[in-house]
């Protein structure tokens, strides 16, 4: 299976050197560039790339408003949400996941575009393998966020968002096992962590993990930690024992 790029970046020689290297691996498909948020949803609906490569400080429209267009995440957080978007068949076409390219591992504007939709973030001084790795990843629906990553992105950004009150009714719809689940998820433990920390197999915390994020219309793992903490599930520098 071939995965379609899209590269999104103001500068253009940064846009040339991502293509070139990219065009040389089989599984992939550069099928366009952007040089602004404005310029990247509107190739996004053009093309319907399968990853997003974003740049996160762009004039006109930064990486982290134009995250939120794509991924839909202005759609989901609204208490009327609009029919899903279909193709000509009546199907409903899967979202491009963004991979948020960033100068700097703190950079200011990472948590926004997590909270904005992104499924990771990449310095773009990464080996080119990690660069490879992380299309790939972020493609098969996963989050390219390590634990000690999300704990160190959700400690020194989450206390910046605006704040929200928490949503008494939010976990209602989950188990207590399943709103163990997300507490662990959200302190940045990785399944194999959480399968020792609460003596369960791997599998059976896919299973919970899965179930979490369907009943709370989650995509992934990000979404997951920032719904914590944006709801008050968990606090920053503070890691409760159950909810």
């Amino acid at each position: 299976m071939t995965i379609r790029v899209l590269i999104v970046d103001d500068q253009e020689l940064i846009r040339i050197g991502f293509r070139l290297f990219l065009q040389t691996r089989e599984d992939l498909e550069v099928v366009g560039e952007a040089a602004d948020g404005h310029e990247a949803i509107a190739r996004a609906a053009e093309l319907r790339p399968d990853v997003i490569l974003m740049d996160v400080r762009m004039p006109r429209m930064d990486g982290v408003e134009a995250t939120a267009h794509i991924t839909g995440t202005n759609e989901l957080r609204s208490t009327h949400r609009p029919p899903a978007p279909t193709d000509e068949l009546g199907s409903t076409p899967r979202r491009p996941r963004v991979l948020i390219l960033t100068t700097y591992d703190l950079d200011e504007y990472v948590f926004g575009a997590l909270r904005a939709g992104a499924s990771g973030f990449l310095l773009k001084d990464a080996p080119r393998e990690r660069l490879l790795e992380a299309i790939r990843v972020v493609h098969q629906g996963e989050a390219l966020l390590s634990p000690s990553i999300t704990r160190r992105l959700i400690e020194d950004y989450a206390g910046r968002a605006d704040p929200v009150r928490p949503a008494p009714d939010l976990l209602t719809a989950l188990t207590p096992r399943e709103r163990e689940m997300l507490l662990l998820v959200a302190q940045g433990l990785s399944n194999q962590e959480i399968a020792a920390r609460l003596v369960v197999t791997e599998a059976t915390v896919k299973s919970h993990i899965g179930s979490v994020f369907a009943k709370l219309h989650l995509r992934d793992r990000v979404q997951a930690v920032v719904l914590a903490y944006e709801h008050g599930i968990v606090v920053p520098g503070h890691r409760p024992d159950s909810l």
